[in-house]
């Protein structure tokens, strides 16, 4: 199941500060909803259906993790807390801010409270206008048309008139100015659903490690002592192959990647798992093995107390890291801490995600990158 679904919202005022109230609503939308990608120029429009003061109106489209239910009634919350006051009465109505769901990607819903596509949205120019400053790859799901063939076949010949650009909450983060970000954390920290997101909403090359489909792992928790040295070749093996392969068909020059590890993870892991001599042998192999690995422009490395990594790691269910100690977790963070030290070349930004979850608040991802950008301009 894709984490991310892209939203287009359509926003409208007609009482008060029109340009405020709709410069509030964007952020406030970026800060509960979803990550607002882009947002339309600023129309001026006629209220629509009934005689009142002219609107201003914009869409935006916004990457979120949430179901449209979810995503209506966070909605609802927002325009309540701009001041707006639903009436019982039937019909359209004067307002310090409307927000519409105009299409969740090629979705279609219909149930008592929602309908998506907007039934009302091929009819009416101030929601078509703003979407097409969009640009978005989309066609209406029942009535095959993109948002250009809409706007041509529309019979609104409403005046809608372009007042002033906005600016897009995205903007303020320079992340997809590097060309190469790593995330690591221990196990449970978050790093590839954070790696994921970063991905999705920056447009980024996605490494994933592929630590699921090493035959050893299941083995080594249950015998650590036997299979700790088998089980850390394999990895060093397995991430240096396919950090290899998956760099190898990037221009790190050119293209944003963000990879949810790092192979010096190898060596924080072996470190803890392996016997001294042990240890002595993989790391003469390592050294040879990292020099030719690139380096990332920024190294995040997510911290988690273990009780958190604990609830985290029972909450994913996977068999095989139910048994893992409190103790073993604490070594690998220690280790982690330890080496990052000893990197005096590596960019890195340590961030305390204990209290963070990054898929049910959204505030929660933004202040991660919002450490990022601190880091980044600092």
């Amino acid at each position: 199941m894709k984490l991310q679904k892209k939203v287009v919202l359509s926003l409208g005022s007609n009482q008060g500060n029109r340009l405020e109230n709709i410069q509030n609503c964007i952020q406030l939308i970026h800060q509960k909803i979803g990550m607002v990608l882009r947002v339309s120029k600023l129309y001026e429009t006629p209220s629509w259906g009934f005689e009142s003061d002219a609107f201003y109106n914009c869409a935006l489209v916004l990457h979120t993790s949430f179901s449209a239910e979810k995503i209506l009634r966070k909605i609802a919350s927002i325009e309540k807390e701009l001041g707006r006051i639903r009436k019982d009465t039937p019909g359209y109505e004067a307002r310090i801010i409307d927000i519409d769901i105009i299409s969740i990607e090629e979705q279609v819903i219909t149930s008592e409270v929602l309908s998506v596509p907007h039934p009302q949205m091929q009819n009416r120019l101030f929601v078509l206008l703003p979407m097409q400053d969009l640009k978005l790859d989309w066609k209406h799901p029942v009535l095959q048309k993109t948002v250009v063939e809409l706007i041509s076949a529309c019979e609104d010949k409403s005046e809608c008139q372009m007042v002033s650009n906005l600016d897009s909450p995205l903007r303020k983060y320079h992340i997809n100015k590097l060309n190469y970000i790593a995330i690591e954390g221990n196990i449970g920290a978050g790093k590839t659903t954070l790696a994921s997101r970063i991905a999705g909403d920056f447009n980024a090359k996605l490494v994933l490690e592929r630590f699921a489909d090493n035959p050893f792992l299941p083995k080594f928790y249950k015998d650590q002592n036997r299979y700790a040295f088998p089980l850390e070749m394999s990895f060093l093996a397995d991430r240096y192959q396919q950090l290899a392969d998956d760099l190898s068909q990037f221009d790190l020059f050119k293209d944003f990647v963000v990879a949810d590890y790092h192979i010096f993870k190898s060596l924080i892991f072996a470190k803890v798992t392996l016997q001294e001599d042990e240890f002595r042998l993989y790391k003469t192999l390592f050294d040879i093995i990292y020099k030719e690995m690139p380096k990332p422009d920024l190294y995040v490395y997510l911290y988690q107390n273990t009780d958190r990594l604990l609830k985290n790691i029972k909450k994913r269910g996977r068999s095989y890291e139910q048994e893992i100690p409190a103790e073993y977790l604490d070594k690998i963070n220690k280790g982690y801490l330890d080496y990052i030290k000893t990197q005096t070349d590596l960019n890195v930004v340590i961030i305390d995600v204990s209290d963070f979850d990054f898929v049910k608040k959204q505030a929660d991802y933004l202040n991660v990158l919002d450490a990022i950008q601190k880091k980044l301009d600092s």
